[in-house]
């Protein structure tokens, strides 16, 4: 065959012809210069780019507004502190005051109540189931926060027998939310272990966080319904110690009914 020029003349100086890597250069340089890129390529490499931007600045802008978020918390946390801690202190002084006048001190009426489900349902009529029901008390050693009410009260004095209640204090208030606190969020009842739970589910009511939630319901906030309804039903365990007589009313040395402010007794037992 017909030898390259080129080859010939390394041949006659003895140069060595190394043929394989200009070969593959003139070849990658030709490929290169017709390679065309096509049109779909090019868009998902953009796409690609603008989401990966996109993630880049939402995970900026959440980083951003949790830094906000926690010392709002922190800052409300403090200002409710000293609210209830004002409010100890005004409610003492207005103790001491009536009892230097020789009277006493009537607490103002209540706004909050928890009821407490203490009977299963063996020879329950279904009206009461129903009401029950309503209150959302399905199982015993079920819990409810309520806002007091004529028509609350009326459902109650109904099922009497089944349920004993009274009116809760902070420390009741804050150690069930953060003890045995569950949320309902998409359906899904969820443990309150994240401040985030709290603000998806009542961020656009004002609401961000336990303390928040806590607040809401002790107070009987303007957002106490959608608070309340958040919070799944409390369960609780049986009281240590047992209950006494669950026939009986509460007054009559039993279990059922009003108890008032002795409900908090019950719930450290059954928290």
């Amino acid at each position: 065959g017909i030898v390259p020029l080129g080859r010939c003349v390394n041949r006659l100086f003895g140069i060595p012809f190394d043929s394989s890597s200009r070969e593959t250069e003139e070849i990658t340089e030709m490929a290169e210069s017709k390679v065309v890129v096509p049109e779909s390529v090019l868009k998902k490499r953009k796409r690609e780019e603008e989401w990966a931007l996109e993630k880049k600045q939402n995970a900026e802008a959440a980083k951003k507004k949790n830094a906000e978020n926690r010392k709002l918390i922190y800052k409300r946390a403090q200002q409710y502190e000293k609210e209830y801690s004002d409010k100890e202190k005004e409610l003492i002084s207005l103790k001491r005051e009536a009892k230097l006048k020789g009277g006493f001190y009537v607490d103002p009426e209540a706004k909050l109540l928890f009821i407490i489900r203490i009977r299963g349902i063996n020879a329950i009529d279904p009206k009461t189931k129903k009401i029950l029901q309503l209150l959302r008390l399905r199982q015993i050693f079920n819990g409810v926060f309520l806002k007091v009410n004529k028509a609350t009260m009326n459902m109650l004095r109904r099922v009497e027998p089944y349920v004993t209640y009274g009116f809760p204090n902070l420390k009741s208030v804050k150690e069930l939310i953060y003890k045995r606190g569950y949320g309902k969020l998409n359906h899904q009842r969820i443990a309150l272990t994240d401040n985030s739970i709290v603000e998806q589910a009542l961020g656009k009511h004002g609401i961000i966080c336990t303390e928040d939630l806590i607040h809401e319901i002790l107070t009987v906030g303007p957002h106490f319904k959608e608070a309340n309804n958040f919070l799944w039903p409390f369960q609780l365990k049986a009281p240590l110690g047992g209950l006494k007589k669950k026939r009986n009313h509460y007054v009559e040395g039993g279990d059922a009914g009003n108890r008032e402010n002795f409900i908090n007794e019950l719930i450290r037992r059954m928290n």
